[in-house]
């Protein structure tokens, strides 16, 4: 039986950054996944300079290789109304296609990595855990998603008293004709409001690819929304009218809604595990960059796999984030002041579409770059 100081169940952004980040923590660490990487994993996908500093990647070095689309506009607008239009001049954020970036992200990690590989049994055992009948640690790390195994773990697992985000997209290659009859830009990725303020819709082209989607903070009439949005966008010429293959289904926690633990002993959650996605976009990939990067912090110093060895990390994912239970709102990407009959007009603000909505909410260009002591490097 092997024995790993900890185990990390999930193997993307989430899971290989903070196995990267431990890489020369002396910890022996095991990385699993249930699928074969490269793997594919519909997402909108982008990433700000911020995350691509964080994890010390070079953008002119992952883009000799990889997908990489410059953004520096953002079209924004409520399903039904004009769009609005904004320009920030320099690039802000990037596109990225998951099945690239995730296998980049995994690349980097020197540890043990069994992929292909389902978690079937989690037994405790005094102060360990038994993986598969297999594998023993003191540790378990959830960085599989809003499904993670190990997440169940904690309260009543994850599903059961959650409002749970819903999204449905798309992404394809387009041929050169649907090239050329898409009028949406690379540069520009296109959000569309729901008319309930209850969701939004997308549209973004990063090079060849083409990625279209919708979520909503529960699953009422998903389907429907997602047709109607795109029946509109064809009928517009924003997106191509013969669309391939059928949408696929995600879900997702927004980090002032979600409410299971994030440690007890012996577990630690990161990322969607930990239900971290920013409430007013979704975006998930900063968080789950930055709560893994708080972890190898907490990790390097824990004297063991205790909850209160590992309460500094709860303590640093608040004060990053924010504390849920002070934030929380019935609203999902909007505050209440928003949700009135001021919505329509404020979508139509460039103002407020660009230092609101893209800059603050999206981007979150408030907040630096996260700086810490170690960083693996």
């Amino acid at each position: 039986m092997d024995y790993y100081d900890l185990i990390i169940v999930g193997a993307g952004p989430a899971g290989s950054t903070l196995a990267w980040a431990l890489r020369h923590s002396g910890k022996r660490v095991l990385v699993l996944d249930k699928q074969p990487f490269p793997r594919d994993k519909t997402c909108a996908g982008w990433v700000t300079p911020a995350v691509l500093d964080s994890l010390d990647i070079d953008p002119e070095d992952y883009c000799a290789q990889h997908t990489l689309q410059p953004i520096r506009r953002f079209r924004i607008g409520m399903m039904g109304q004009p769009a609005v239009e904004n320009d920030h001049g320099d690039v802000v954020s990037y596109g990225i296609r998951r099945c690239e970036f995730d296998h980049y992200l995994l690349s980097r990690v020197d540890a043990d990595c069994k992929l292909d590989t389902a978690v079937t049994s989690l037994q405790r055992d005094d102060r360990h855990w038994l993986v598969n009948e297999r594998w023993r640690t003191p540790l378990l790390v959830g960085a599989g998603g809003h499904f993670c195994p190990v997440a169940r773990l904690l309260g009543d697992g994850p599903g059961r008293h959650e409002t749970v985000v819903a999204a449905k997209e798309v992404e394809f290659q387009l041929s050169p004709q649907q090239a050329e009859d898409c009028a949406a830009r690379g540069d520009t990725p296109e959000l569309w409001f729901c008319r309930d303020l209850k969701g939004y819709a997308w549209i973004f082209r990063k090079g060849r690819y083409l990625n279209i989607g919708l979520g909503r903070e529960d699953n009422h009439k998903l389907s429907e929304h997602l047709a109607r949005f795109v029946a509109d966008m064809q009928a517009d010429g924003r997106i191509p009218a013969d669309l391939p293959g059928r949408f696929k289904g995600h879900a997702y926690l927004l980090y002032d809604h979600a409410e299971r633990p994030l440690l007890d002993d012996g577990v630690l959650l990161v990322g969607d595990a930990a239900g971290l996605a920013y409430t007013q976009s979704g975006e998930g990939i900063r968080p789950a960059v930055e709560s893994s990067l708080l972890a190898a912090e907490v990790l390097r110093l824990a004297p063991d796999a205790s909850a209160r060895s590992l309460q500094p990390y709860g303590e640093a994912i608040a004060e990053r984030f924010g504390t849920r239970s002070l934030q929380r709102h019935d609203g999902w990407q909007l505050p209440d002041w928003v949700r009135t009959s001021l919505a329509g007009r404020l979508m139509r603000s460039h103002w407020f579409t660009r230092k609101v909505v893209t800059e603050k909410w999206f981007l979150h260009q408030q907040v630096p770059p996260l700086a810490l002591a170690s960083q693996g490097r």
